[in-house]
């Protein structure tokens, strides 16, 4: 009996739908539209790279995933913030260093492509490049039957964006005095999911709009904070919770925390999880989705500029002189007002 690649499991009819449907709901102008010389629809996009604004313009790239977050997008069958959190975790990666967004390219895998599910996710992934300021230059949607089991999929984001090399924010600009800022993420973000999803499996339907809520896009709010000045280094809190700190810090320093209000879904985890508050901190991001490294004569000024963008702030403490070598973080108060640590 003849076989062909549909009866095989691959719509290929279904995948040229999709790119003709991107392009046909793609914005009337993408961010750095003239900087977009061919995009999505050819073997390669190609993007005009002209800087010359920029004295040593140095590229800068990142990729990441969603993590097991995923596992929850197919149980609701509700794709977009997932989508937002592909971007997020990307952009929000390449800020840290003060690059400016220029093109994000997204991979898009499943068993079988269902358009509906997909064009969830990439309405998802146009809307947040858009508020990141990036274009999104391009991709891929694979079809893998026999890899991936009924609606599971999987995905994976690429971002590169340009910085001028003397202007990078990072560890060689922080010094001991330095005030550290606090921005509050907009929930778990899409770090801890394998965990997550234990604790709240006896109940998870009623926790659906806190688990899926999407990573917080924090470029236009670092890029307001380095027009207002003073930002010295920016750590990004994804996996590994508060010991993302360090990779900003130079050696012979420790970021010495004050305590934050915890949001509540984070005190839920630690009560049906038993996990000690050392373990949640090193896990989670506990309600913190950036901590910046700020000049103390900047720090109100840098606060309003968090908080004008739709963010809360807090005041974390400040960076110490260490007897250590390897830059570390501590907290300024054991007890962490009341905390069970």
């Amino acid at each position: 009996m003849a076989i062909d690649y549909k009866q095989a499991g691959v719509d290929v009819e279904a995948g040229d739908a999709l790119v003709d449907w991107l392009k046909e709901t793609a914005p009337a102008k993408w961010p750095h539209q003239d900087r977009l010389v061919a995009g999505i629809g050819g073997f390669a996009a190609l993007f005009r790279a002209d800087f010359k604004d920029h004295k040593e313009p140095c590229l800068v790239s990142c990729t990441d995933g969603v993590g097991t977050k995923i596992k929850l997008a197919v149980h609701f069958d509700s794709y977009r913030e997932v989508a937002q959190d592909l971007v997020a975790m990307c952009v929000n990666d390449l800020i840290c260093c003060w690059a400016r967004p220029l093109f994000f390219l997204d991979y898009y895998a499943s068993g079988r492509l269902r358009l509906p599910a997909a064009k969830d996710f990439l309405s998802g992934v146009q809307a947040a490049c858009v508020e990141s300021d990036c274009a999104l230059i391009g991709g891929e949607t694979a079809e893998m039957p026999g890899v991936y089991e009924g609606n599971d999929f999987d995905c994976a984001g690429f971002s590169v964006g340009v910085v001028d090399k003397p202007k990078a924010l990072g560890a060689h600009r922080v010094k001991p005095g330095m005030k550290l800022l606090g921005v509050a993420s907009s929930g778990f973000h899409s770090n801890g999911f394998s965990l997550l999803r234990k604790v709240f499996a006896p109940d998870l339907d009623q926790w659906r709009a806190e688990l899926l809520k999407p990573t917080a896009l924090y470029v236009k709010t670092v890029h307001a904070a380095i027009a207002e000045g003073g930002l010295m280094a920016v750590a990004h809190i994804t996996g590994g919770g508060m010991d993302n700190i360090p990779r900003v810090l130079p050696e012979g320093t420790c970021a010495k925390l004050k305590s934050w209000p915890v949001p509540a879904p984070f005190l839920e985890v630690k009560k049906r999880s038993g996990m000690s508050w050392k373990s949640m901190l090193t896990t989670l991001n506990c309600g913190l989705g950036m901590v910046w490294v700020v000049e103390p004569e900047k720090f109100e000024a840098l606060r309003k500029v968090v908080e004008f963008n739709g963010h809360k702030a807090f005041n974390l403490g400040e960076v110490e002189k260490s007897t250590g070598g390897e830059a570390s973080w501590t907290l300024a108060d054991p007890s962490w007002e009341g905390y069970d640590l």
